[in-house]
């Protein structure tokens, strides 16, 4: 029996390079496209073909979708949520135009399938906790409404073509494949931990946690930490449901569990064994205080819940990368 092929768009990035990994262990053929912005040669597995190319070019989009493929997973997305409210001009064009390219070739060339990477920025100042998929969508960010924005798009096309999507809304992705295999560092991190991890090892002098004065146990914010490799698994649970069961949906992927900025210093420093220098900067606005998401739509339809749970063991797996 011929193996299923999947195109994976933005496969050498960070989160793209893992759902790579799991689709080869799966047993899938995998293409990446990715034009390598943001993805890194290092993170490309021999197992996989690579095509050098950019959402925007309509053609090579067509060509290589012509050779034909049971899904695509697209991950090209820019993603700093400062530089989209600086320059919505470059996140329209890349998130917004580049998706209704992937899509056209998609159509054009009879692929049916798509698992979209998403984000819980798209529903902005929680009116209730946990967030669930029925939440209104108010993003604050003009990132999260081109999330927004071509989830509506992949909901009219599902209603007018032959074409299924699942909409993966993730919440704050951290860690490294556990075996070590992915060694692409982000470049210029604006998250969280790999700031935290620049301060272990040197490479910056001090960490601004911004507000100390939220209604949280710490006064700092908390947020909802996901294993990259949970977020991978979840990736394979939907393709599978699409190509078994070719329906629409909107899920959430978090581990219903906050962990405050705090916290993640604390544990950061309990494994690398290191002081982590920080200090408190004014509120950013539009940071809520709390967001913590239910995965139990996620449980339902794709029988996914995360493993790894314990917030040390998830810092240990960017730690090993760094001691490398």
């Amino acid at each position: 029996m011929s193996k299923q092929k999947i195109l994976v768009i933005g496969g050498a990035g960070y989160i793209g390079s893992h759902v790579v990994k799991a689709l080869l262990e799966e047993n899938f053929s995998v293409t990446v496209y990715d034009n390598l912005s943001t993805g890194q040669l290092c993170n490309l597995f021999n197992e996989a073909d690579f095509i050098k190319g950019d959402i925007s070019d309509e053609k090579k989009l067509n060509q290589t979708m012509a050779v034909g493929f049971d899904a695509v997973v697209h991950l090209a997305a820019k993603k700093a949520v400062g530089e989209s409210m600086e320059n919505p001009q470059k996140y329209s064009l890349n998130n917004i135009n580049g998706s209704i390219n992937i899509f056209n070739a998609m159509v054009n060339n009879g692929i049916k399938n798509v698992v979209f990477s998403s984000t819980a920025a798209v529903y902005g100042i929680p009116q209730y906790l946990p967030l669930d998929e029925k939440h209104s969508l108010n993003p604050l960010n003009f990132y999260g409404f081109t999330k927004a924005e071509i989830e509506r798009i992949m909901d009219w096309y599902s209603r007018l073509k032959d074409f299924h999507f699942i909409a993966l809304r993730y919440f704050n992705a951290v860690g490294y494949a556990t075996d070590g295999s992915i060694r692409g560092k982000e470049k210029n991190p604006q998250n969280l931990l790999p700031i935290v991890m620049e301060v272990a090892t040197g490479k910056r002098d001090i960490i601004h946690v911004f507000g100390n004065d939220y209604d949280t146990p710490d006064g700092t914010c908390v947020r909802d930490y996901i294993h990259v490799e949970d977020l991978a698994r979840a990736h394979i649970a939907a393709i599978k449901k699409l190509l078994t069961n070719p329906q629409s949906h909107i899920i959430n992927l978090a581990t219903n569990k906050g962990t405050s900025v705090l916290e993640i210093i604390r544990a950061a420093e309990r494994v690398t064994g290191r002081k982590i220098k920080y200090d408190f900067a004014p509120r950013r606005s539009g940071d809520p205080a709390v967001v913590v998401a239910s995965n139990a739509l996620a449980q339902k339809l794709l029988g996914w819940q995360p493993q790894y749970t314990d917030i040390d063991e998830i810092i240990k797996t960017t730690w090993n990368l760094e001691e490398k």
